[in-house]
């Protein structure tokens, strides 16, 4: 893990608990940004396994079935 300032952390604690949740958010929100390559990769893939279900190249169960292994 990288080093982060004491005194980042300690002003980050200091902080309210809607300022600390405000501000988890927008952190996690920034690690989460959109990278155009893996969503052109996942569209291709989607699209692919859409194909391969409607040429009925892949099984498929009802999700009545697939649920009942859960319950």
């Amino acid at each position: 893990m990288t080093y982060v300032s004491k005194e980042l952390i300690d002003k980050a604690l200091a902080l309210s608990t809607n300022q600390r949740v405000a501000l988890v958010e927008r952190l996690l929100e920034s690690l989460d940004a959109p990278n155009p390559e893996i969503n052109e990769i996942w569209a291709k893939e989607s699209d692919a396994r859409v194909l391969a279900y409607e040429n009925k190249q892949v099984n498929s169960k009802p999700v009545s079935e697939v649920l009942k292994k859960y319950k």
